[in-house]
């Protein structure tokens, strides 16, 4: 069977079952990032490719705002797991016919998000390539307090998001002229897809506030809500119309488009979390960015998402959301 047919996550699982658990890690493939205890501190680990013409189009692209999210992305794994961010390794394929001011500008936008996060780079690799891949490893601890999992959703928790997801698809969707799009909308949008911010003081709030669970949206809101579901055995219920969908958006979309970019968009590597209700009260206390309750864990089928509201939905739910291969 050929990777396209078996499918994204259908092969990370065949790649789960033949590496096995490994007896040093205390978290392997399957959650935002590995892990494994030292004697001082619980380390993170994980890693993240661009690569032109699936991630980005270097026609379209600023190279400093290449960098910075090159290494936000990673961060974004390291802050989904409630970690602070070490140390980054970043590996280059780059083709011989490629500005070397376009890798200065690279380094340059990447080392912004470094200083403003604390995290070091501390080499990688350059090699040949008829395309440009770029790939980089971040290194992280966690908090005295423990790590986030996508695991430990439970029935009667309720689900919440930070920010405004949708706006980097719409702000992508902006980039190659959507024609009915209003382009006055353009700055802030841009802005959630070319430098999306990493939400590590967010999750290492959700590990001293007792959250359940919680990911990274970068496949798209319901892709990921059903990693945690699975991961965690429960089912949930979405609220449409609890959705935070940032004003611009529905201003340069229809609101069915904008509620559809939200739920699918993806690339905005906001978190989403469980917590139950005192957890949840405790954490909006103490978050200083919007945080939006949009639905609960209930009962059912492992997995599965039920949609309310006025402009949920009805067709392709499975559909929504980023999956190489599909």
């Amino acid at each position: 069977m050929k990777v396209e047919e078996t499918g994204e996550f259908e092969l990370i699982e065949l790649i789960k079952s033949t590496i096995g658990n490994d007896p040093n890690l205390l978290i392997g493939i399957g959650d935002d990032a590995c892990a494994w205890q030292s004697d001082n501190a619980i380390h993170l680990a994980t890693t993240d490719s661009l690569v032109e013409g699936i991630h980005f189009e270097s026609s379209l692209t600023n190279w400093s705002d290449l960098g910075y999210k090159a290494l936000a992305v990673n961060l974004s794994d390291i802050a989904a797991m409630g970690g602070k961010g070490r140390l980054a390794l970043v590996s280059m394929a780059l083709p011989g016919r490629m500005e070397t001011e376009n890798v200065i500008n690279f380094y340059q936008g990447m080392l912004e998000l470094a200083r403003e996060t604390g995290v070091s780079i501390g080499g990688g690799n350059i090699s040949r390539s008829p395309v440009i891949n770029i790939t980089v490893a971040a290194i992280g601890t966690s908090l005295a307090d423990g790590l986030l999992r996508r695991s430990g959703a439970a029935t009667g928790d309720l689900i919440a998001i930070t920010g405004n997801p949708g706006s980097s698809a719409g702000g992508r969707m902006l980039l190659t002229s959507t024609p009915n799009a209003d382009r006055a909308c353009a700055a802030p949008l841009l802005k959630a897809f070319t430098r999306p911010h990493p939400r590590l003081a967010e999750g290492q709030i959700l590990v001293k506030k007792k959250a359940s669970s919680c990911i990274d949206i970068s496949d798209g809101l319901l892709a990921d809500l059903y990693h945690i579901l699975e991961a965690s055995g429960v089912s949930a219920t979405v609220d449409t119309d609890k959705l935070p969908i940032e004003t611009l958006l529905e201003a340069g979309f229809s609101q069915k488009h904008a509620v559809e970019l939200c739920l699918g968009g993806g690339e905005d590597y906001e978190l989403m979390f469980t917590a139950n209700q005192n957890a949840m009260k405790n954490i909006a206390e103490d978050f200083t960015i919007p945080v939006s309750v949009i639905g609960s864990i209930i009962d059912g089928i492992p997995g599965s998402i039920a949609l309310t509201g006025e402009l949920a939905p009805t067709e392709n739910i499975n559909l929504f959301g980023w999956k190489h291969f599909g």
